[in-house]
Parts: structure tokens; sequence; C-alpha cells
């Protein structure tokens, strides 16, 4: 595992986690309890030969679970770098991620004291209440090539970077925040078909009214939504346009961007 050292500099850099070191020791102890719970729940469901305490102990604690699980979350760094870093076997990171990430989502985005967003719909509304705009885009984390003879292994080759990934779609408020994080879908997913399937355009259009900024990938959201989705305008030639028009194609995509 790390060091006193690198684990205080992992923490201390907001960079690298994108939290606060305050955030992250909330995490530590709300989280790590309920890790240690389930942990020994699992354990406890196993029929035993050996006496109870025995074999190898976690070289990983919770803390270097939990900054491995971040760090791969908000930089997509693959678990074989994790594993160097945390000087570990990259089963252990893959094992300690998937352990915690549950948890996180579970806990959900606290926005205020008493208020916690766990869902899309709670995300929506809570924009709404506050009049604030949200922004939508999907991010690709790069995976290992599934394994040979899964049925869906092509669908996780991204047309957009030709590598094998997952996709996520991340909602925050116009400063930034992150407030919403979905599953992951496999890399071939558009973005505008995973927005899709996760309800939005049904909120959009039924819910709160909520102003939502996206890039191209999500035109044609604009008028399932009644124009709540604002996306860079469509491009009108596409060949040979005159230079006025490109003029002001590019002016209105930088104002958007």
């Amino acid at each position: 595992m790390v060091g006193n050292a690198s684990r205080a500099a992992i923490i201390s850099d907001r960079r690298i986690t994108g939290l606060s070191a305050d955030v992250i020791a909330e995490l530590v102890v709300e989280l790590g309890l309920l890790w240690h719970e389930r942990h020994q729940a699992k354990l406890a469901s196993r029929p035993w030969k050996r006496a109870v305490g025995a074999g190898a102990k976690h070289r990983l604690v919770f803390v270097d679970r939990l900054l491995a699980t971040l760090v791969h979350l908000r930089h997509g760094v693959t678990h074989d770098v994790l594993a160097c870093w945390f000087k570990v076997d990259r089963a252990t990171i893959t094992r300690a991620i998937a352990e915690v990430r549950p948890l996180l989502a579970e806990r959900g985005c606290t926005v205020s004291p008493g208020l916690r967003l766990r869902t899309l719909a709670e995300v929506i509304d809570h924009l709404g209440a506050g009049g604030k705009t949200g922004i939508i885009d999907g991010t690709e984390i790069r995976v290992r090539r599934p394994a040979t003879g899964r049925k869906d292994r092509d669908t996780f080759i991204s047309g957009k970077n030709k590598q094998n990934a997952v996709k996520t779609t991340v909602v925050t408020d116009e400063d930034g925040r992150v407030l919403f994080c979905s599953p992951a879908r496999p890399g071939s997913c558009a973005d505008i078909t995973h927005a899709r399937r996760l309800g939005l355009v049904k909120l959009l259009a039924d819910g709160s009214a909520v102003e939502t900024l996206a890039d191209a990938g999500y035109q044609g959201l604009g008028a399932q939504t009644g124009g709540r989705v604002i996306t860079p305008p469509h491009r009108k030639f596409k060949k040979n346009a005159p230079n006025w028009y490109e003029e002001i194609h590019e002016r209105q995509r930088k104002a958007h961007s």
C-alpha cells in the first residue's frame, strides 16, 4: 500500500481526486463503517474450515481503497497503473473499486445540509427548484478488453477513441459541481442514446423547467424536451459553405461553449 506521505499528498491535492480533504474524511467515516459491516457479513456467510481471523490480512486499508476508486473515476486511470501506485496486485484494485463504487452511488451527492441527491429525477427537481442551469455530457473510461466469447464484446469499442471503454453520463450544475453520474454503458453507446435510456427526455419534458446545456452529441433532444436542452447550432451547409456562414456558425459555437 502507499506510504503515509503519498497518501497525504493524494488527499491534500484536490486535482487528484476532485474532492477536498474534509469531504474525503467524511467519506472515510461514513462509508468505512458500512464497507466493514458488509465485508464481515460476506465472510460470515461462507462455510469456513479455518478459525475466525486466520488467513491473509488486507494490505489495502479502506482509505486507500477509497482513494484508488476516486482517482480511477476522475482520471480513468487503469487498474494496472493504480496497482503499481498502491503496490498491490491488479486484482486487489479491481475488487476494491467494485466494492467502493456501489457505496458512493448509494450515498449520492450532498448539495446542502440535509439534502442528498441519489437519482436523476431528484437532480432535475433540485435544479428546477433553484432556477439553475444544468450541464450534461458523456465521459469515457478505458477498460480491459472483455473476455473472448462474451456476446457483447464488440459493443465496448468506442467509435470516437477506437478503444475498449465504458461510457458514463454526468450532470453538473452551472458551477460545474457534479450532481449525478450514471451507471456505465458500453463505449459504443451514443451520448444521446444513453441520455434517452436514463429517462432524461421525459424528466425534462414533463418535470421542472430546467435549462440544460449540452454539446453536439445531444442535438435532437431540444425538440423532444420543448427547447430545454440547448445544443450548438446545426450546420446547414455540409459542403461549400459561404464565408459569411462559416463566421456566424463559428461565433455561435464559441458562444455556446
